[in-house]
């Protein structure tokens, strides 16, 4: 399939909005959804830990998706952050045609 939808986190507070704003701006993304106050709990420096974290969902193209990697690498706030594509196996068509259009091609 031509599109995925990738899964982010930031820390609770606004870095997750600059992130989408960046995204968008540079049309790397048709769409990001942020999912405030999620608890994450993970493995971190051999232990578990825990943050309250903001989920972003972006909807683009897969061929965006070194740039859009590299893009919130550079910005974002943790040393090593989450940057996970499931890919889009269908849906609905005039949604797609969309996503496609709105970013930019690459």
């Amino acid at each position: 399939m031509r599109y995925c939808v990738v899964l982010m986190t930031a820390p609770k507070g606004g870095e997750a909005k600059k992130l989408a704003r960046l995204i968008l701006n540079q049309k790397l993304a048709a769409c990001v959804n942020i999912v405030k106050g999620v608890d994450s709990l993970f493995w971190w420096e051999g232990k578990i830990d825990a943050a309250k974290e903001d989920l972003m969902l972006v909807k683009t193209r897969r061929t965006l998706l070194p740039a859009l990697t590299k893009t919130v690498k550079k910005a974002h706030s943790y040393s090593v952050c989450e940057v996970v594509a499931l890919a889009v196996v269908g849906g609905n068509k005039p949604y797609l045609d969309w996503v496609g259009a709105s970013c930019r091609k690459g």
